[in-house]
């Protein structure tokens, strides 16, 4: 039996997010969800993310870091969509433009943070980001503009 088109890309998707960003693999990302529409991304609490140690609370560079990097993962999985891809064929891709509100204390024992593409055009793409605890609580959301090509 061999794998769809679609398998392949998530495959490779998945193997990108997780093992092959190191950034990502430090933060612990690991692809909850293809949906595109709303790609997820989950990570779990650990001591090495924490900004306060005295309330235990997530770093705030550590928020902002995987609203971008869903933002980033829907925006390849837009492409993927798209056209056969390849580990050479995804376009460069980078961040322009990223703003985050934080709207209640990181605490939980996981998070899940989803994306939502507000427009992608020929060379900008923009997304809009969510981070929620394991509870359901909206942590931060984010908006960020990135240039693709």
């Amino acid at each position: 039996m061999t794998k769809t088109r679609t398998e392949k890309a998530q495959a490779l998707l998945k193997a990108v997010m997780e093992e092959h960003i190191a950034f990502n693999k430090l933060l612990g990302l690991k692809v909850e969800s293809f949906d595109a529409a709303a790609p997820r991304l989950r990570f779990d609490m650990r001591p090495e993310l924490v900004g306060n140690p005295s309330r235990q609370i997530l770093h705030g560079g550590v928020i902002s870091a995987t609203l971008d990097a869903a933002g980033g993962f829907a925006i390849m999985l837009s492409i993927a969509g798209e056209s056969p891809v390849t580990p050479t064929s995804f376009p460069n891709m980078g961040t322009i433009d990223l703003r985050v509100d934080y709207l209640r204390p990181g605490r939980g024992k996981h998070f899940i943070a989803t994306a939502r593409i507000v427009r992608k055009g020929s060379r900008i793409a923009v997304v809009h980001m969510e981070l929620h605890n394991d509870a359901g609580e909206l942590i931060a959301t984010g908006g960020a503009a990135y240039v693709v090509g």
